[in-house]
């Protein structure tokens, strides 16, 4: 019995360092940036060696073509159409799907390959197809269009958008940034 019980707790605190471990997201703006530490918010994140950096470097609506991988970030509104309000060209798939985004019901993320892509009234009408389904999303002219490129340390300046992953002791694993707005 007393050895039921070690295991036991051995088990809940591998489980509690496991969830303590587990990748935070962190958005937001870049505040500073002394070479080590970048700080975004109240958040404080050591950037190492090791963490990724890539660029969200803007491109022309136009240059979307069929056969891109995007992530796509929208409104949904009440009739369930999706007008996008950000779109990222990605070098390979990441993620495909559908879902809500930032567990929100009127905002969803589409992770997919653009099978179609037709002018519309509001903007250009992208049809996006994953496995198990397909979305049209409407790319209004004002949306924020980028392809990820390779990034580096001098682009983390303050002012500049960040979306972030760190580990549970703080160190970035990976970081997208954007131009200062």
């Amino acid at each position: 019995m007393a050895c039921g019980r070690r295991i036991s707790v051995a088990l809940l605190l591998f489980a509690g360092a496991a969830l303590a471990q587990a990748p935070e997201r962190v958005r937001g703006v870049i505040s500073s940036f002394d070479g080590k530490v970048l700080a975004v918010g109240d958040k404080r994140i050591v950037v190492t060696d090791k963490t990724e950096i890539v660029f969200n470097q803007p491109i022309a609506l136009a240059e979307l073509k069929p056969g891109d991988f995007l992530g796509v970030t929208s409104v949904k509104h009440a009739d369930g159409k999706l007008t996008a309000y950000e779109v990222r060209r990605f070098p390979k798939p990441v993620n495909p799907g559908h879902r809500p985004f930032d567990g929100r019901d009127d905002q969803t993320m589409t992770n997919a390959t653009v099978s179609a892509s037709v002018e519309s009234l509001n903007g250009r009408e992208l049809t996006m197809t994953y496995d198990g389904g397909a979305q049209k999303v409407v790319v209004p002219p004002e949306a924020a269009i980028s392809t990820l490129v390779p990034g580096q340390k001098s682009q983390l300046v303050p002012g500049a958008p960040v979306n972030l992953t760190m580990d549970g002791s703080g160190v970035a694993l990976r970081i997208q940034v954007g131009p200062r707005k």
